[in-house]
């Protein structure tokens, strides 16, 4: 099993003949170093929310209600943090969630090509998104042995919806991720200071312009003519979702299907009833839906509703502390988004394999400190409520 909290070990040591890490450690240094290497318009994306931004902050702040119960003469010499998800065996618990623009945060401009890149190299599966600077297929060639799942922005379009499914899966997808908050973007302030809407603007649509379901709906190839090609993305991009679609997702493929967006424990159950394989707590960082509650503590409830069926969850998560607390809480596997799209800001796939490396040694070693030797140790009573 991979000794995660070595990582430090190798930053000591470099230290011994004056090599100091090239990227930040803390969070804080990381997000204002990424900043300043971003456009604004880049910035405004990545980092903002919606509204004032008091469910983004709210949802990392949700973490901090909860402390790790420490436990002594456990003997925790060896942590084991892998997992097994939809049959696959994983050696840790942290996954890489969908981001719409991570290709443009890549100074090369194909951060997609990075990340699967950085997943290839750390074991860390990548949810690829639908909006990706280069087309599918490139991005799961870079996977190697590391599986990567493919996360679906279903078009209004079903014909094309299925194309992009069968795609994925002839790319060697493992899984399919279905979100089901963004048919609609929601009210983004920072976004809307600087006007800008990567797609609009061309960007990120590498998977529709490629499609040949798409070129058939624009009536020829999208190169021949970017404004139409455009124009037709978004006419048929955001399909909101009912349960009466749900048969027809599961009948898109025989992949594990997760759903990206439950919250309620009721639509956990019926999305199970209706054939899911996974649930995915998320409120998707806090981008689409102001004035909620946090994710973090919604999640138990929803482990609660979904039994047997593994539950995935983001939002909020900035370091390995978070990821434990997650753990703790029922999750099966936590996704990270901003701090892994600063890590390649700044320095592409190395950027990003020291911000996944840092989490998983700062999980490692609070499990070692704290006397959690493996996954199965963090149940909910390890934590309790603490006041700030």
């Amino acid at each position: 099993m991979p000794d995660f909290g070595a990582y430090q070990n190798e930053i000591y040591l470099a230290g011994l003949s004056g090599r100091l890490p090239r990227f930040p450690m803390r969070f804080d240094e990381l997000e204002a170093k990424a900043h300043s290497a971003m456009p604004e318009s880049l910035v405004s994306y990545v980092a903002g929310g919606c509204g004032d931004e008091h469910t983004q902050e709210a949802n990392v702040a949700a973490f901090d209600k909860w402390g790790l119960m420490p436990r002594m003469f456990v003997g925790a010499k060896r942590r084991d943090l892998s997992i097994e998800l939809f049959g696959m065996k994983l050696p840790s618990p942290l996954f890489m969630t969908p981001n719409g623009v991570i290709g443009l945060c890549a100074q090369d401009g194909h951060g997609d090509l990075a990340t699967a890149r950085a997943a290839a190299l750390t074991g860390v599966p990548m949810v690829a998104s639908t909006l990706s600077v280069d087309p599918l297929e490139a991005v799961a060639a870079e996977f190697k042995a590391t599986p990567g799942f493919f996360q679906l922005y279903t078009p209004t379009d079903r014909e094309l919806a299925a194309s992009l499914v069968r795609r994925a899966e002839q790319a060697g997808f493992k899984a399919l991720v279905v979100t089901l908050d963004t048919w609609v973007t929601g009210w983004r302030p920072r976004d809307l200071k600087t006007a800008n809407f990567p797609q609009l603007r061309g960007h990120c649509l590498a998977n529709y312009f490629t499609d040949p379901r798409f070129a058939q709906l624009l009536g020829g190839p999208p190169e021949r003519d970017l404004r139409a090609a455009v124009a037709t993305w978004a006419t048929i991009f955001g399909n909101p979702l009912t349960w009466d679609d749900l048969p027809w997702l599961r009948s898109l493929t025989s992949l594990p299907l997760i759903v990206k967006g439950i919250c309620h424990p009721d639509d956990a159950r019926r999305a199970i009833d209706g054939g899911v394989d996974g649930i995915y707590c998320s409120n998707h960082g806090g981008r689409q839906a102001n004035g909620g509650i946090p994710a973090l503590d919604m999640l138990p409830a929803v482990v609660k509703a979904a039994g047997t069926i593994p539950v995935l969850f983001d939002s909020g998560i900035r370091s390995g502390t978070h990821i434990v607390k997650a753990l703790a809480m029922g999750a099966a596997a936590v996704g990270v988004g901003r701090p892994y799209a600063y890590g390649l800001a700044l320095g592409g796939t190395d950027g990003i394999v020291h911000v996944l490396c840092s989490l998983l040694a700062e999980a490692d070693l609070l499990m070692a400190v704290d006397g959690y030797p493996t996954l199965a140790d963090l149940k909910p009573e390890a934590l309790q409520r603490v006041e700030r």
